[in-house]
């Protein structure tokens, strides 16, 4: 791309135009088409306000929508542990935003019932996520079995080779992020 533009685009600005943390400019939105031989239309709906699935047009009931930036990512978190009231299961060791945490937090005091799991590669690296794990044991009991059954389940996944998978799903609902272009660790 820089080869068509002249410019010295790299990996961490593609991710923030990816992501929606940047706005494409003019040379580099007419350098990506080139190198992606698509309309500006296509490759920028998400950025222009513009991105409708298929499925959501069709009228279908089972909607696929693919969330291209960070604020409607999180929005979409933050519905899918709201939404909970059966079953909310969430992996991932990254997570440190406010909202989406705060949701889960909700939807477990809350609904006494909800069986709620959490799987965490390796140890939390966030302080904010630490400090959430250490909630979610005071408002439920691990070992409680009041309706008869466990509804609090926290493990942690200590291969180091095994490699971090995020998704937050309810029984209606789900959020999974797709692996990052830029290494298997990254999530844009």
């Amino acid at each position: 791309m820089n080869a068509i533009t002249g410019l010295a685009a790299d990996a961490s600005l593609l991710s923030a135009f990816e992501s929606g943390r940047r706005r494409t400019g003019k040379r580099n939105r007419s350098g990506l088409c080139e190198l992606y031989r698509k309309r500006p239309e296509v490759l920028f709906a998400h950025q222009d306000g513009a991105a409708t699935s298929m499925l959501e047009v069709s009228g279908t009931a089972e909607v696929v929508k693919l969330l291209t930036r960070w604020t409607d990512l999180i929005e979409a978190m933050v519905e899918v542990a709201a939404g909970a009231r059966e079953y909310l299961v969430v992996t991932g060791s990254r997570s440190r935003e406010k909202a989406y945490l705060a949701a889960i937090e909700t939807a477990v005091a809350q609904h006494p019932d909800l069986v709620h799991y959490r799987v965490l590669y390796g140890t939390p690296r966030q302080r904010a996520l630490a400090d959430h794990l250490v909630w979610l044991l005071t408002l439920r009991d691990p070992t409680s079995r009041r309706n008869g059954v466990k509804t609090l389940h926290i493990r942690v996944v200590e291969q180091p080779e095994a490699l971090e998978r995020f998704f937050v799903a309810s029984e209606t609902a789900a959020v999974a992020l797709l692996p990052s272009f830029h290494g298997a660790e990254g999530f844009d």
